[in-house]
């Protein structure tokens, strides 16, 4: 999804801070309605939706975000538990709880399961490491 522009997503708080104080007669503030624009969108709050919008419609990960994709060729459904910025450009360090363990090794006689992962992403979602086949360890997108 590609957000409106910054002046945009302004504009439509104003419009809707007016809507809701000429439809209940309660006063809603500025800043509340900024909220509320940020929620529209499926963002955690205003400064999360600014700073999207900025990095024209980049929606970063979050602390708390449901995500599912892959782990190292295996399906798997988890929850965010760490999100930073490294020092490279357009690179963040990720960290993954997932919901059920997951198998690494394909090797029918053992396993070798994962319930937490460390890895290096680009603003897609898809890992900077790969596999000696060249698939990246990693590809994940928000939950549905």
């Amino acid at each position: 999804m590609t957000l409106p522009t910054l002046t945009d997503l302004k504009a439509q708080a104003k419009r809707l801070r007016l809507a809701i104080t000429k439809s209940s007669d309660t006063a809603v503030s500025h800043s509340k309605s900024l909220e509320l624009i940020a929620k529209q969108y499926g963002y955690r709050d205003w400064n999360t939706l600014h700073a999207a919008a900025q990095n024209n419609g980049f929606r970063p990960f979050t602390v708390g975000d449901r995500v599912n994709g892959q782990y190292l060729g295996q399906a798997f459904e988890g929850e965010i538990l760490g999100f930073s910025k490294t020092g490279k450009s357009g690179t963040y360090q990720v960290t993954i709880q997932f919901d059920a363990p997951v198998d690494v090794v394909t090797f029918d006689s053992f396993s070798s399961y994962r319930r937490r992962v460390t890895c290096t992403i680009r603003e897609n979602g898809v890992a900077i490491n790969r596999t000696s086949d060249g698939r990246p360890h990693l590809i994940m997108d928000y939950a549905a």
